[in-house]
């Protein structure tokens, strides 16, 4: 009778201890679990740490609940303004609820991923070049957006999207390049002109100032002098007298004060 109660005891403690390694769960931190009793959802979702589970009759999946990042491949498309581009994203998401995310979707990371890329080309098409370079952070908040309208029936939020890179042709890039240097072409033709006419108006107040002073074109003269002098080179300077230059201009200026030539043989 005491071996086969041992036994009795032995053999209920076996299947104990079996009945126990069979329901014993262990949910990560991070992680949350989904019960599937008979093919349907059982309960609510089971937090981090030790749960027990009916063996053969339920089934647990563990949803991930931290960030995913997704990189979206490189999509091609031709912009508003009809340039052809090339753009790749990246989108950062989580799932906030794990049992819309198992139940309302066969694969939610799939999911994001296929409307991330038609959301991308349909940003693409709606914008122009110079948004894609220079507006991307209006162009993040729209594709992001986007993804997430659809996103919140599957249990998923998308934290951010960005856009990583842009590729232009080649010709469009050398094109590119013509404007830049031609834009700063032409800033430099502008500066250079106002520092002309600056220099102008100086230079009119200068002749001003030395018409009330003849003197002063004097000295401006002998110190052109010093100047060249002072270089070491074969300049060879000859200071002209201004008062024989005016008495010039002014015999030009009244060529009929001159008396007339004498005929020969008078």
């Amino acid at each position: 009778m005491v071996p086969e109660l041992v036994t009795a005891v032995v053999a209920a403690g076996s299947a104990g201890l079996v009945y126990f390694v069979a329901a014993a769960r262990v949910v990560k931190q991070y992680e949350r679990g989904v019960v599937f009793r008979l093919g349907r959802l059982a309960g609510e979702v089971r937090p981090p740490g030790f749960t027990m589970i009916v063996p053969f009759a339920d089934r647990m999946s563990k949803v991930n609940m931290q960030i995913v990042t997704l990189p979206v491949p490189a999509q091609e498309g031709i912009t508003r303004d009809n340039v052809t581009v090339r753009v790749d994203a990246v989108v950062y998401f989580k799932v906030i609820d794990a049992a819309a995310a198992l139940v309302n979707v066969e694969d939610y990371k799939f999911a994001v991923s296929q409307m991330a890329q038609t959301s991308l080309r349909s940003i693409i098409g709606k914008s122009d070049l110079d948004d894609l370079l220079s507006n991307r952070e209006k162009l993040n908040q729209g594709l992001e957006l986007m993804i997430d309208s659809p996103a919140v029936d599957w249990g998923v939020t998308i934290d951010r999207v960005e856009i990583k890179d842009v590729s232009l042709p080649e010709t469009m890039k050398r094109s590119m390049a013509r404007q830049a240097e031609a834009d700063r072409d032409r800033r430099a033709r502008i500066i250079n002109a106002d520092a002309e006419l600056q220099a102008s108006k100086k230079l009119a107040e200068a002749a001003e100032q030395m018409a009330d002073t003849p003197a002063a074109l004097q000295l401006r003269l002998l110190q052109t002098v010093t100047a060249v002098a002072a270089e070491k080179n074969s300049t060879l300077v000859l200071p002209f007298p201004v008062e024989l230059l005016r008495f010039l201009e002014k015999a030009q200026e009244h060529p009929q004060d001159r008396p007339p030539p004498r005929e020969l043989g008078t």
